[in-house]
């Protein structure tokens, strides 16, 4: 809510973003990234803070109405309760007429024989006889009449008007602690033990079944192990109608005993006159909960849980959504329990509002900041450790959190301090239960996230190995429906759940309060203008002035008659009601003389409980203590116990390399030929001793694809092409004559059809999946323009004309991103006469439209396409141009002018930001055919945070968005085998280069921008050990010899080449031979081993795209899989050209440092960055 008021200051409601350099921002990043590498320690002391509240938290509320002021706090009901002043002006008429005389001895020595002799005195003075005092007569008796005037009463007459007789316009009944005694005083003298005597008969009932509890009948008292052990006063109170001539007699002999105390100077009375002549109109009620409040509890709590639970089945980078959603419940009620506990310390009464209102409030505060916490964890790269993305996510919404808790602790103090006493112990309760929820999230709930995260990945291992059709198939039918009702980014809170949680805080405020007015509803929307509450109800007459050192004044003392007694009157006076109001006159006062009233100890300041539990409870708890948190390291332990194991990733992100590499080994004998991967981490390899192999990178594990040379039918050699379907479950594989299918799952030859290719190989072969029930279809596109469609289901071959003239390149794609492919798949196909075409399936049919070009320099020099579906474009590569062509009007966009290009090494990254048009980033990545390097051109939008948007013909004839792009021009020497990467990093493969000479120039090379006047150079952050020149020429074959990877990070919103937090470079190299993230153990059956290979051979392999953030390679019989970061694979990858395999689109959602993607359909990656116009060399 604080960035909408400040909005006129600011122009804008977003939440501010600190800079990644601020001091604030650096100080959270930092202590995210500690508690997440100490999870060990953090969790379980974190835990046991809650411990020690929840400990206490029995010692100090009680449940029991008879305890209810016994050093104890009690609970909230299920009503609301409250005993409160009415203005002065109020007309309303009070039901009962309340009188009292305190009795007072020594301070806090009422309890001694001395004073109770005395009181009884009193008592039957005021009262008439109370010895065994049964005023109960006889079903039939005569009701008294009495004369007019104001004549005594005698004991006859003062029972027949007791209240225990019938309810009538003059009855009355009392209440005294001598009833403890049966009124007589030799029962009094005989007691040897008074306390225990007090204490065992604080359940006693009077004739009208009202309990004698300790908070009606003593003043000032003292409680030691929940029993009372001192008084300051004995409270004698009287209750009676507006005409019962027992009131009457009562302010008589009142005033009759202060005349003759003046005589006999036993005690002194006050006022002296013994007329208490101010008086207050108090409300006192025990109101259950209406059906509006059931009513708006209900819908509050539905809608609260709804969205968490909507929330909760959106995130997909947690390994357990059931884990986490019990732990923001238990971090809620932690954060309660605290929040009671330290209440009941302070004594701050919370029994006045019902209990069923506490979770809702803390619930919708706490939701906001939790899942801002999780998606901005879930944005963040997955290519950097765990811990520096925990880190990060904190260091990015730490500050907004804590903004948010100071803004509600202002809200609600303000609010406490012009609402009645009952709202306004709840609002200290909500302001320290938000407190103690960002402690709570900033150490139990960051270090139980920083698990589930780690986690994970071991999740994806588990889950590679299990059948994932059905679940597949489950999850994906429920997505549209999830997406339609709650259409919510992850990246960013919406607008409407940002003040939800403030809202939902001041709506109950207001409407509690609603409960507490004096004068009904109407009368409260006037005082909720002119905020008079505390004004005109709760402010009562105050009394007159006692220097005796009372211990508790007559005020606070009917404060504490809000509970079970004001139910037990009600019935008395109102069975049909759920209040009643009271005429309460100040209390005459008698001291007994010669008593001191100098107070011997000073009154403890805290809840009677706590110095109990203090004193009788430490050992005991630190017991449990200390067993509690070697249980939660114990359990600490074994959550993380699978990360403790891999001993080579190291916990200072600054030692851990971007780059991590496998070897995938002992499944051929000699070189691979051949790879391909699917979404969910499969990747079948077949090499030239005619082996095929599948392996499974996640769980370790591969299956060979049974071939027999003798057999045709089960001889799939020579391989010509391979396609996956998405579910990793049915292979291809095209020979010359025939194309076989195998099921991976049960490892069998599930089909096999002829084919003739007319002596090519194949364009193009892929799976189309249109219905997630059915089964894929398989698409193969030959090179002399003929696709062939094949059912899986029946077996039925069928061929459609694509294009008359041979192809040279076929690419297939969905026309937007959709995981549930309800758009129609589209094949562009480009011929060797630069023809371009279009193959659309409608229906059963596929259609082939031939492209027309407009506007550009029409159809030649064509070697490649390259689709980018989120804005229903692709690109055409020629030798020195890329073209951005509309794919629904085929006209050319804007033409990229680039060097002379090697044929078909085009590669593209698009980016683009959630629900905005354009795109955020365009990266063109190329072979150059003079030099040999890679070349990257990087546009990006004029300004940051905006993107590049699309625009109808006519709008481009006036203005194009692309030609105020700004441009950046990147060269990498010796680049050897790359791929790009959908997260926004370029992979390869090189030689390593040997380090140039001393006497020689730099072997760096540059590259300059034209325009620009800006050279930049860069080295290998992983540069190879200096060779020793007394062995030169085994130096010199060991660099002939040796590969490394390298990664390239596209940083596409900062400048800096380095991150500020991380000093993470963006480029980095490592050899190929050190395999870090090698099998730990090698299969039983001997199929992968853990190796360190110095490889010797003097060509690479094939590579290919291995999920997201990983590529595989063939390096002679060994496969080598680099990773950037920590890969998760996702098999609910959509079809050719999909996120999971093609286009390379990502998702860019601004965090604050730098930008981070998120894919369509789960993974995160890195985004990348460049400036305007700048030129860069990479060795």
């Amino acid at each position: 809510m604080l960035w909408y008021l400040l909005y006129p200051l600011r122009g804008t409601t977003e939440v501010p973003v600190l800079a990644p350099d601020h001091p604030l921002r650096l100080l959270f990043t930092r202590y995210g990234t500690w508690t997440a590498r100490h999870v060990k320690t953090v969790l379980p002391l974190s835990g046991a803070v809650i411990f020690i509240f929840l400990y206490l938290f029995p010692f100090l509320y009680t449940t029991d109405a008879s305890t209810i002021t016994s050093g104890v706090s009690h609970l909230p009901h299920h009503v609301w309760t409250d005993a409160r002043p009415l203005s002065d002006g109020s007309v309303l008429e009070p039901d009962v007429v309340m009188r009292s005389i305190w009795v007072h001895g020594s301070y806090m020595r009422a309890l001694e024989p001395t004073v109770l002799l005395g009181a009884l005195e009193l008592q039957d003075e005021i009262l008439g006889p109370t010895t065994d005092f049964n005023p109960r007569q006889p079903p039939g008796a005569q009701r008294v009449m009495l004369d007019p005037g104001d004549a005594d009463l005698d004991r006859q007459q003062r029972d027949a008007f007791h209240i225990a007789n019938g309810l009538t316009d003059q009855s009355w009944f009392f209440h005294s602690p001598l009833q403890y005694w049966g009124g007589a005083a030799a029962n009094i003298a005989a007691d040897s033990d008074i306390i225990s005597t007090v204490n065992a008969r604080k359940t006693q009932s009077t004739t009208v079944n009202t309990t004698l509890r300790h908070s009606i009948v003593f003043s000032g008292k003292r409680f030691e192990e929940r029993r009372l052990v001192a008084a300051d006063a004995l409270v004698i109170t009287l209750i009676h109608l507006r005409d019962s001539p027992v009131g009457r007699q009562w302010v008589r002999r009142a005033e009759a005993l202060a005349q003759a105390g003046k005589q006999d100077g036993k005690w002194q009375i006050i006022p002296p006159d013994g007329k208490s002549t101010s008086s207050q109109l108090y409300k006192f009620q025990f109101q259950p909960m209406s059906w509006s409040d059931w009513a708006i509890l209900t819908l509050a709590y539905s809608l609260t849980i709804a969205n968490l639970l909507l929330r909760m089945s959106r995130l997909r980078a947690v390994k357990s959504r059931l884990g986490l959603m019990v732990t923001i419940f238990t971090q809620i009620a932690a954060s309660m329990v605290s929040s009671f506990t330290v209440c009941a310390i302070f004594k701050i009464d919370l029994s006045r509002v019902p209990h069923y209102a506490y979770p809702l409030v803390i619930l919708a505060i706490s939701m906001e900041n939790t899942f801002r916490l999780i998606n901005a964890v879930i944005m963040t790269s997955s290519t950097i450790s765990v811990s520096d993305r925990i880190g990060e996510a904190f260091g990015v919404t730490a500050h907004i959190a804590i903004v948010n808790r100071v803004q509600n602790s202002l809200i609600l103090y303000g609010l406490s301090k012009v609402t009645s006493a009952g709202v306004s112990a709840f609002c200290t309760f909500a302001a320290i239960a938000t407190l103690f929820d960002f402690f709570y999230l900033a150490t139990f709930f960051l270090s139980v996230l920083s698990v589930d995260v780690r986690q994970r990945e071991l999740w994806e291992l588990e889950k590679a190995s299990l059948k994932r059709a059905k679940s597949s198939n489950s999850e994906l039918t429920r997505q549209p429906w999830i997406d339609g009702i709650y259409p919510l980014r992850l990246g960013e809170t919406a607008m409407s759940t940002r003040i939800a949680g403030t809202i939902v805080l001041i709506g109950f405020v207001l409407i509690a309060q609603a409960h507490f007015t004096s004068e009904g509803r109407r009368q409260w929307l006037d005082q909720l203008f002119n905020l008079s509450w505390r004004a005109s109800t709760s402010t009562p007459k105050s009394s007159l002035l006692i220097d005796i050192n009372q211990a508790r004044n007559p005020t606070s003392w009917l404060r504490l008659q809000d509970h079970e007694t004001a139910r037990e009157v009600i019935k008395v006076i109102k069975p049909w009601a759920h209040s009643y109001i009271a005429r309460v006159y100040d209390p005459i006062i008698f001291v007994l003389k010669g008593s001191n009233r100098t107070p011997d100890t000073k009154e403890p300041r805290l809840l009677p409980a706590v110095y109990d539990f203090l004193h009788h409870q430490i050992p005991r708890f630190i017991v449990w203590l200390l067993t509690m948190l070697a249980a939660l390291r114990l359990f600490t332990n074994h959550l993380i116990k699978d990360q403790l194991k891999d001993g080579s990733r190291p916990d200072n992100p600054h030692d851990e390399p971007l780059l991590s590499i496998r070897s995938l080994s002992g499944g051929h004998r000699l070189d691979v030929a051949m790879l391909r991967a699917s979404p969910a981490g499969q990747l079948v390899s077949v090499g030239l001793d005619r082996a095929i192999q599948v392996w499974d990178v996640l769980s370790g594990s591969r299956s060979r694809v049974s071939s027999n040379p003798d057999v045709p039918f089960k001889n799939p050699f020579p391989v010509l092409g391979m396609a996956l379907d998405d579910k990793s479950k049915w292979l291809a594989l095209v020979s010359w004559q025939r194309v076989f299918l195998w099921d991976i799952e049960e490892q069998q030859w599930a089909g096999l059809w002829d084919v003739d290719l007319g002596g090519h190989r194949p364009e193009a072969v892929f799976f189309v999946t249109k219905a997630p029930a059915m089964a894929p279809t398989l698409v193969l596109v030959r090179r002399n323009g003929v696709g062939l469609e094949i059912q899986i289901a029946n077996g039925e071959p069928r061929d459609f004309l694509i294009c008359k003239t041979p192809l040279v390149w076929a690419v297939s794609f969905t026309e937007k991103c959709n995981a549930q492919q309800t758009t129609p798949l589209v094949i562009l196909t480009a011929s060797r006469k630069s023809c371009i075409h279009l193959v659309r399936q409608q229906g059963k049919e596929w259609v082939s439209d031939e492209v027309k070009l407009e506007g550009g320099p029409g159809a030649r020099d064509i070697h490649c396409l390259l689709p980018i579906p989120a804005v229903s474009m692709y690109l055409i590569g020629r030798s020195q141009s890329v073209d951005l062509v509309d794919l629904d009007s085929s006209t050319v966009v804007h033409t990229f002018h680039t060097e002379m290009m090697r044929p078909r090494t085009l590669k593209q990254i698009s980016l683009t930001r959630p629900q905005q048009p354009g795109l955020a980033s365009l990266t063109l990545a190329y072979t150059s055919a003079e030099t040999g390097d890679l070349v990257i051109h990087t546009y990006l939008p004029e300004a940051d945070k905006a993107t590049i948007r699309t625009s109808s013909p006519a709008e481009r004839r006036l203005h194009s968005p692309w030609s105020h792009t700004r441009e950046t021009i990147e060269h990498m020497a010796n680049p050897g085998s790359w791929e790009t990467l959908p997260t926004g990093s370029l992979v390869g493969v090189r030689r390593v280069q040997p380090p140039p000479s001393p006497s020689s120039p730099s072997s760096s090379s540059t590259s300059h921008t034209p325009g620009t006047g800006l050279l930049r150079k860069r080295t290998s952050t992983s540069p190879p050990t200096t060779p020793d020149t007394n062995n030169t020429s085994e130096t010199g074959a060991q660099y002939r010899q040796g590969w490394e990877a390298w990664v390239l990070n596209l940083d596409l919103n900062l400048n800096l080449r380095t991150n500020p937090i991380r000093k993470t470079p963006l480029f980095e190299t490592r050899p190929l031979d050190e395999t870090d993230r090698d099998f730990e153990e090698a299969d039983s059956r001997g199929l992968m081993m853990m190796t360190r290979q110095h490889l010797m051979i003097s060509e690479l392999g094939p590579m290919t795209r291995l999920g997201t953030m990983s590529v595989a390679v063939g390096m002679g019989d060994v496969i080598k899989v680099v990773s950037v970061g920590h890969e998760y694979f996702d098999d609910r990858g959509s079809g050719p050209g999909s996120l999971g395999l093609g286009d390379g689109l990502v998702q860019v959602v601004p965090m604050g440092l730098g930008n981070r993607r998120k894919k369509v359909g789960g993974a995160s990656g890195r985004a990348g960055s460049g400036g305007g116009g700048r030129g860069l060399s990479i060795p």
